[in-house]
């Protein structure tokens, strides 16, 4: 069974934990290399406690820690908030499970508005997954477009 929760601020180590992984697994489509300590690092994971429009989630499945969200307010236009799906880890364990897609949905669910979901130009895998995924819980009423700050995909769609 999937649970999914904010993060809270004493939650910010298993966060950085399990962002270590993530950027493990992401590797492969990102250049970036481990710093001289052997890790990756993600410069904004402080923000998620100190800055407004910044949403971390942790999911997990039987009670086990199976990945996490974090969810991003970009901007509000006409009172429309605009949300980007910042990061989206499941672990290799809960992937092929529906986990993913579960947690998706469950988090679009928690902000009414546009979203934006954007994929590296080389992650073909997430691509596939985020255009399924948001494909049936849209019932495919999404746009796909390029914007120039972002080398791949983004799917634009609205929750209500």
């Amino acid at each position: 069974m999937l649970s999914i929760h904010q993060a809270e601020y004493q939650h910010k180590s298993t966060l950085r934990n399990l962002m270590e992984l993530y950027k493990y697994d992401f590797s492969e489509y990102d250049p970036e290399d481990v710093n001289e300590n052997g890790l990756y690092e993600y410069v904004y994971l402080d923000h998620y406690w100190t800055e407004a429009g910044r949403y971390p989630f942790l999911f997990r499945v039987e009670g086990q820690l199976a990945g996490f969200a974090l969810i991003r307010e970009i901007e509000s236009e006409q009172g429309t908030s605009i949300y980007q799906m910042a990061e989206f880890f499941v672990m290799k364990k809960y992937r092929k499970l529906g986990v993913g897609a579960q947690a998706a949905i469950h988090v679009f669910n928690l902000f009414h508005g546009t979203w934006k979901v954007a994929e590296m130009e080389t992650n073909e895998p997430a691509q596939i997954f985020w255009r399924k995924v948001i494909a049936r819980y849209t019932n495919n009423k999404y746009q796909e477009v390029r914007e120039p700050d972002w080398e791949g995909p983004i799917q634009i769609f609205t929750t209500k």
